[in-house]
C-alpha cells in the first residue's frame, strides 16, 4: 500500500546501516526508508544535509514541503548543539506551521565523550515543545524509534486513524517507548 504521505526532511541524519566513521556524509544525500505503522507502509523520503553551511540556502526550500524534520546534534560536539537554535529559527522561518519536529542527540554510544548533558537536550525540546530522544547511528539505538514515532505523528495527521484508535500524542508515544526495556541501552 502506497503511503499517503510527503516528505520528511531530516538534517544531519544518518540510517545505521550506512554509518562510516571514517568517511562522513559531504553531500546533500536523499534517501528512502519505509516503516510500517499499523500494517501500513509509510515510505519517508530523508534528505540529509549534515547540517552543513553550504547547504544552507537550499534546505530552505526543503523546509516548505516537509511535514517531518529530524534535528539531530552531536552529544560530543557543543557547537553542534548550540546550533540547534538556529535551525529552530530557520524552520519556524520557512517550515509549514505544523511541521512534525524531533530533537535527536546522536552519538549516544560514546557516553564517555559527552559535553552536552541528556538534560540540556530535554530542556530545549521542552522550551521548543517537541519531543526528544538520544540515539546512536553506529549502533542503531532510537534510530527507528525516531522514524517510527514521525510516521505514527504523520499518519494520526492525515487522519488515517480508525474512529475507535485513541489519540496518539507523538511526545507520549516517545516517552512510553523509552521506558521499554529493549530501549535506550546506553541512557
Amino acid at each position: 500500500m502506497r503511503s499517503p504521505f510527503g516528505t520528511t526532511a531530516t538534517p544531519g541524519s544518518g540510517a545505521p546501516q550506512r554509518f562510516s566513521p571514517s568517511s562522513p556524509s559531504y553531500d546533500l544525500a536523499g534517501k528512502n526508508k519505509v516503516v510500517t505503522v499499523d500494517g501500513m507502509k509509510v515510505k519517508l523520503q530523508i534528505w540529509d544535509t549534515a547540517g552543513q553551511e553550504r547547504f544552507r540556502s537550499v534546505t530552505h526550500a526543503y523546509y516548505r514541503d516537509a511535514q517531518a524534520l529530524l534535528l539531530l546534534y552531536d552529544i560530543t560536539n557543543k557547537s553542534s548543539f548550540d546550533n540547534i537554535r538556529a535551525w529552530l529559527t530557520e524552520i519556524h522561518e520557512y517550515a509549514q506551521k505544523d511541521v512534525v519536529i524531533m530533537l535527536l542527540g546522536n552519538k549516544a554510544d560514546v557516553s564517555r565523550e559527552r559535553v552536552v548533558r541528556s538534560e540540556d537536550g530535554e530542556t530545549l525540546a521542552r522550551e521548543y515543545g517537541v519531543p526528544f530522544m538520544e540515539t546512536s547511528a553506529k549502533t542503531g539505538m532510537n534510530v527507528e524509534l525516531a522514524f517510527l514515532a514521525i510516521a505514527r505523528e504523520l499518519k494520526h495527521r492525515a487522519g488515517r486513524q480508525q474512529a475507535n484508535e485513541p489519540s496518539f500524542q507523538i511526545h507520549d508515544y516517545v516517552e512510553s517507548q523509552k521506558k521499554q526495556p529493549s530501549c535506550c541501552p546506553f541512557v
